[in-house]
């Protein structure tokens, strides 16, 4: 490439530099300034004339990759966090088919909620997805992996019948143990290492493991992750909670179904009582959600009474009051169809799933309603107000009567009247 000389003129100076440039290179006409001007005589520069533009000498990257990259990490964390709720709804589930046990999942849903009204932020409902997702992740590759176990385990248990002694039947066992070996000793890796799906399919487990083993401190750290783990699911707490939150719900419905229950019987005075019944749930109805959710939102006992304060919340948000009460109920009604016929014990959490499902969001609604109140100071206007009433009470009547006529229905028969899984346990506290 050749090269042309440029005089560079610097005014006051008396060394005039010379700086050799390509041919090609573009350089902008500058005057001759003299040596010495009055001030007032110096001509003005224009400073983007002045400037050379720099050419680019390398390929510099795009920010195209950049946006990839990050457009990848979000999905993937959108991922993550859609198997991660479907694993949650899952795990509640099959809590919630346990006795006793499905307190945990009464506990979680208030607990949603009542975050929700606490911080007045909508992501605060979900809670524990991104440890879901890592315990649903190794549940699931436990059960895919085991599923070459099981087939083996069948045909092992065929040659066994057809022949019991022979040699082909002891191949088929020494093979079964073998592969019952192996697959414990993958998954005991994997699930060591941290339970990340790479290290599921990875190969070389024993590998990463003998390093990190090497490397010391690994006793300590499994140690401290797996408690904080533990710790970090306050299953205690989600127990405790749950627990006053059926406490709370069983005082206020048990007297009124109680009457209905005795309607059932021959009796004028058992007819009227039931009818009395009847109407003292529709009055209480409306306050039982509101109450629980106030409980787990101040995690004080008491509030599930105070329904004085509730019918202050009422006033700052009538309509989402309304509109949470009636999804709630709206969600429950269904799924009286699913007492008509006993469940086998094995699969109770099937139906638990829609109960959990139906369930979840209707508590997420009643926190919703409650952090609304709690953003205001003053109520809203009565016309808010009087037509937000207007929707409670026959709401309420709708769904007694549907709760009514569940007894003629229902596999437990009068038994059902108490399964209010709406303010209850999501599913019957006892299979029959």
């Amino acid at each position: 490439m050749s090269h042309r000389a440029v005089q560079i003129l610097i005014p006051d100076s008396e060394a005039t530099p010379f700086v050799l440039l390509p041919d090609d290179a573009f350089v902008p006409v500058v005057h001759e300034i003299p040596t010495v001007l009055p001030v007032d005589d110096i001509p003005i520069l224009d400073p983007i004339a002045t400037v050379r533009p720099v050419r680019r000498t390398s390929a510099e990257p795009t920010d195209f990759i950049q946006q990839f990259v990050r457009l990848a990490h979000g999905l993937g964390r959108f991922a993550e966090w859609c198997f991660g709720f479907v694993a949650l709804m899952v795990g509640l589930a099959i809590l919630a088919a346990i006795p006793v046990v499905q307190f945990l999942t009464l506990g979680y849903l208030l607990e949603s909620g009542g975050r929700l009204a606490r911080t007045r932020k909508f992501s605060e409902a979900f809670l524990g997805i991104r440890v879901a997702a890592r315990l649903g992740g190794i549940a699931a590759a436990c059960w895919l992996f085991l599923l070459p176990v099981r087939l083996l385990a069948d045909y092992t248990y065929t040659a066994g019948i057809i022949d019991p002694g022979g040699p082909q039947t002891q191949l088929w066992r020494i093979g079964l143990i073998a592969l019952i070996a192996a697959t414990g000793l993958h998954l005991g890796m994997a699930v060591a290492l941290g339970g990340k799906l790479r290290y599921f399919v990875s190969p070389l487990n024993v590998v990463w493991l003998s390093l990190r083993i090497v490397r010391g401190g690994y006793y300590a750290r499994c140690r401290d992750v797996v408690w904080d783990t533990v710790v970090g699911l306050r299953l205690p707490y989600y127990f405790w909670l749950g627990f006053r939150g059926f406490a709370v719900g069983a005082l206020w419905i048990v007297l009124p179904v109680s009457m209905i229950a005795l309607g059932r019987l021959d009796s004028p005075a058992m007819k009227i009582l039931g009818f009395i019944g009847g109407g003292t749930l529709i009055v209480i109805l409306p306050y039982v959600p509101f109450l629980q959710m106030r409980m787990a939102e101040l995690n004080r006992f008491a509030e599930g009474f105070n329904w004085l304060e509730v019918r202050r919340t009422f006033r700052k948000a009538p309509w989402m009051h309304a509109f949470a009460f009636f999804m709630t109920l709206l969600f429950a009604a269904p799924l009286y169809l699913l007492k008509i016929e006993a469940v086998p014990r094995e699969a109770a959490w099937l139906p638990s799933l829609l109960f959990v499902a139906f369930i979840f969001p209707s508590k997420v609604l009643t926190g919703w309603a409650l952090a609304r109140a709690n953003r205001r100071t003053e109520p809203r206007h009565l016309f808010f107000r009087w037509t937000g009433r207007m929707v409670f009470w026959p709401a309420a009547t709708a769904y007694v009567v549907v709760v009514f006529f569940t007894q003629f229905t229902s596999w437990n028969g009068v038994w059902s009247l108490y399964e209010q899984h709406a303010f209850l346990v999501p599913v019957p506290l006892f299979k029959t």
